[in-house]
């Protein structure tokens, strides 16, 4: 008899995370691979972040914290929803875990029963499918084409609401595809939700910061007030302010929701970093004119990026209005035949072929739910981006 429960039967290992470690495995071993499958900012932790966890560390605050967040941490948040989304939220509707994930994850545990749906829209951030499982809730995927931008449509969102619907997931700008929902898109979506009253909403607005050519973030309970008492607002310091490692997430919801969150956190890792909470004060209070200039980096990446790869044989690359993903099709690659001799049926075939015979490390489309395409992550030097490209490039070619 297996020692293992049933329940993670319904679940696979993270595909980003299984890319990432297959690559350094090969650079481990010799071989020369470009990796760009890892959902993480090259740039450093700016000093006045990194100043603020050492001199926390000098004054002892060392200890435990309260389980969901320090009150100088949940203050700050407060004040970043009020001065970049217009929400007034007070430090009791405040959650803060140990990375968006963690939030995310005490959401779906605290409100879930068995059977309840989870619309999530395709495609996805690997790991939502997968939580929604271990909570014993049942995933809706609603496929969005790369035609309409690989965003929800109201139509959409409409058709795939039922009586057992408990949540909606919103990611935008989106892992994978970058895709983020202007004003009057995400206006259309609040009016579907505003006649469903059961349906609440978990925004993921993790790469808010990063939006490109003008493009101006907005966040749902920001568009529909009406919605703001059955909203979930989650953010977190990872991707803006280059802090993945540091692992502090937050949301701000109802009380009775950021409640129940606390005592699934309670049992399970209790109080995030206290280090790594004074840090995320310093982030969220601190200077954030680095910010234009890291995106005006980010920006000139997904152009070359998409440039180059509308250049090669089989696959086409749509542009993406923020975080620092490309979601390109590899439709036109289908059916062909590497140099090896093999067929490539499927997106994975094409990533795992393109790695074994140029050493470039991607993930394949079917891990977030919509393919033939795959992600690349361009959050990496210009020059191993230029490089991973000529790479794609010369395998698109060799392609018979």
């Amino acid at each position: 008899m297996s020692v293992i429960a049933q329940r993670l039967s319904r679940i696979k290992p993270s595909p980003t995370i299984a890319v990432t470690s297959k690559a350094r495995e090969l650079k481990a071993a010799g071989r020369d691979v470009i990796g760009l499958g890892a959902g993480e900012p090259d740039f450093d932790t700016p000093d006045h972040i990194k100043e603020a966890a050492i001199e926390a560390i000098r004054r002892g605050e060392t200890k435990y914290t309260a389980v969901d967040g320090t009150p100088a941490l949940k203050q700050a948040i407060c004040a970043k929803f009020k001065r970049d989304n217009g929400l007034d939220y007070v430090p009791e509707q405040v959650t803060v875990g140990t990375g968006g994930k963690q939030v995310l994850y005490n959401a779906l545990m605290a409100t879930l029963n068995p059977g309840d749906e989870v619309i999530i829209p395709a495609p996805f951030w690997v790991s939502y499918p997968d939580m929604t499982l271990l909570a014993e809730g049942v995933p809706v995927a609603v496929p969005c084409s790369q035609n309409h931008g690989f965003k929800l449509r109201p139509e959409d969102l409409e058709q795939a609401i039922t009586k057992k619907t408990r949540w909606l997931i919103l990611n935008s700008p989106s892992n994978p595809t970058g895709a983020a929902y202007s004003w009057d898109e995400m206006k259309a979506l609040t009016e579907v939700l505003k006649k469903h009253p059961q349906v609440w909403v978990l925004t993921d607005d993790m790469y808010e910061k990063l939006v490109y050519d003008g493009f101006e973030f907005c966040t749902p309970a920001q568009v529909e007030p009406s919605l703001y008492d059955r909203t979930l607002t989650v953010n977190g310091v990872s991707k803006a302010f280059a802090m993945t490692g540091w692992r502090i997430g937050y949301a701000a919801g109802p009380v009775e929701l950021i409640k129940a969150m606390a005592v699934i956190q309670s049992q399970s890792t209790t109080n995030p970093s206290s280090i790594s909470q004074a840090a995320a004060v310093a982030a969220l209070n601190g200077p954030q004119d680095f910010l234009a200039e890291r995106n005006e980096t980010f920006r000139q990446r997904r152009d070359l990026v998409v440039g180059r790869l509308d250049r090669c044989p089989g696959l086409t690359c749509s542009k993406p209005e923020g975080a620092f993903y490309v979601y390109p099709s590899c439709a036109g690659t289908i059916g062909k035949t590497a140099p090896d001799g093999s067929k490539i049926r499927s997106d994975e075939d094409f990533a795992t072929k393109l790695l074994e015979a140029e050493g470039v490390a991607v993930v394949h489309g079917a891990a977030f739910g919509l393919s033939p395409y795959f992600r690349i992550s361009y959050a990496t030097s210009t020059e191993a981006l230029e490089e991973a490209c000529n790479r794609i490039e010369r395998f698109c070619a060799s392609l018979k």
